[in-house]
């Protein structure tokens, strides 16, 4: 017998596309109803089964609908999507999605998920035109020469700055691109593909997980709860800091073995088709000239915009995704790569990461199958009602498990806040705890599963490097052990507190 090939990336989400599918036959469909703020004229719109009606923007109306959040978060754009109102769930009539609705849903993600889609193939094109000039092969050989006996403040810098990253402002769809950067770095500092991999997507992984002052997570999430973002702080900067340390060890030790014996690497039957993707043969590396120089500073500026952009100019993926566009024009001026030469490799760079966005929308699709199948609204219905007056300690690691189990259904950091949060935050009172104990279970359960999520970003990084799902699992399982037992016994210490 053959021996059985772990699946695709794509084929993983299909699966998981048509478990989500069948359940639609067999969960209750229900919705709550929501409330949006609408900023032209100061009202809110409440969105019910039957009907929507517009009702004045006042603290009043948001304390009769049980609100518990301060009306200025609504106004000064805290939160800016509709949120759910507690104790408004009703059952509706089955919407079970059929074998059509499933086909359509990889389409249907596709098309939702565009936005990013269109970044990392712009992405793709910028990578593909800085490689053809050969500046980007020989500043990794003058790296790696550079870091020669002490490759382990390669692993501490990237990590630590993709966790500062994903800390104070989300960063987490933006590390796809730094994979095909990054990992020929890892490679010639003699480790292999999967300790780049772990850098990039633990390091964003731990810093969204921890988040500070995320806009996307720990705000919106706080608001939504009623709290101030500096409620807990001093616990998630902990957690931040142990998380990282723990994550630093675990990855170095792993580093240090493959080096000093490659066949201990998870990913050595692939060493050389990961080092053939990777390396450019075909290029011949050369001096720095000023001109190339330039090309690399153009292509660090890129990220640095981004970043800043994010940060303080309130940028999506459209201003992400025109600042590589732009980037990799010039380039293509400063190189002189004529226009014909330079539309063929930005195309084919585009093309080599085409298979990531495929990845990205599917998984979007499974979204799409349960809002259409009306049960995303039930599974949190449900959550929400299992973990009412229970003792301190077992509510914050039940509360913890219960958004970890979520966030399967609702990848969205900021989509799992402003649909959760409303309904969530008050049991914390009914038990005693401080409504922020909520917020970091959301946090840490969402961060924790993140790991391992397929219906978030691992697979379509790991689809970059062409390392399988299950090579994955086996690196990072005893990590994501000790991670969730450290995380359960600090959240359970910190419910008495």
């Amino acid at each position: 017998m053959k021996k059985l090939k772990f699946p695709s990336a794509q084929t993983i989400l299909l699966i998981i596309a048509g478990f989500v599918t069948i359940l639609t036959w067999f969960v209750p469909a229900g919705k709550y109803e929501t409330l949006g703020y609408n900023k032209d004229d100061n009202t809110f719109t409440r969105i019910g089964i039957d009907k929507s009606e517009i009702i004045p923007a006042s603290q009043d109306h948001l304390e009769t609908l049980n609100i518990k959040i301060p009306l200025e978060k609504f106004t000064n754009g805290d939160i800016y999507k509709p949120i759910n109102i507690p104790n408004t769930y009703q059952k509706l009539e089955s919407k079970p999605q059929g074998i059509l609705e499933f086909i359509k849903s990889p389409v249907k993600g596709i098309i939702e998920a565009a936005d990013i889609i269109f970044l990392v193939l712009i992405i793709g094109g910028l990578i593909g035109i800085i490689n053809s000039t050969g500046a980007f092969d020989a500043g990794i050989s003058w790296l790696a020469n550079a870091l020669k006996g002490r490759e382990f403040i390669l692993i501490i810098l990237v990590t630590t700055l993709v966790a500062a990253g994903g800390t104070t402002f989300g960063f987490a769809e933006e590390t796809i691109a730094f994979f095909p950067i990054l990992i020929p770095v890892f490679l010639a500092a003699k480790y292999d593909a999967m300790v780049g991999i772990a850098c990039i997507f633990l390091g964003s992984s731990i810093g969204t997980m921890c988040s500070t002052i995320n806009p996307f997570s720990t705000i919106i999430a706080s608001d939504a709860a009623g709290i101030s973002w500096t409620t807990g702080l001093g616990g998630r900067l902990f957690m931040l800091a142990a998380c990282l340390t723990i994550a630093l060890i675990y990855i170095i030790r792993y580093g240090k073995r493959v080096q000093k014996d490659p066949t201990k690497s998870i990913i050595y039957d692939q060493q050389a088709q990961i080092a053939a993707l990777f390396t450019h043969e075909n290029i011949k590396i050369v001096a720095f000239t000023t001109r190339l120089r330039l090309a690399l500073i153009v292509f660090a500026l890129c990220f640095i915009i981004m970043i800043y952009g994010v940060v303080a100019l309130e940028w999506w993926f459209v201003e992400m995704t025109a600042t590589f566009l732009v980037g990799s024009i010039l380039i293509g001026f400063i190189a002189k790569i004529k226009e014909t030469e330079f539309i063929d490799t930005f195309v084919k760079g585009a093309g080599d990461l085409l298979g990531v966005a495929l990845i990205i929308g599917i998984a979007r699709g499974v979204t799409v199958i349960m809002a259409d199948g009306l049960i995303s609204d039930t599974l949190l219905h449900y959550a929400s009602s299992m973990t009412q007056d229970m003792n301190k300690g077992i509510f914050a690691s039940a509360m913890t498990a219960v958004y970890a189990g979520l966030s399967f259904f609702i990848p969205s950091s900021s989509g799992m806040a402003v649909l959760t949060m409303p309904i969530m935050s008050p049991l914390a009172d009914s038990v005693g705890v401080g409504r922020e104990i909520v917020v970091n279970a959301y946090q840490y359960g969402m961060g924790l599963f993140y790991f391992v999520n397929p219906t978030g970003l691992i697979l379509a990084s790991l689809a970059v490097v062409k390392v399988g799902f299950n090579k994955w699992l086996k690196f990072v399982m005893p990590l994501f052990i000790i991670l969730i037992i450290f995380t359960l016994i600090v959240m359970t210490v910190s419910s008495y507190l």
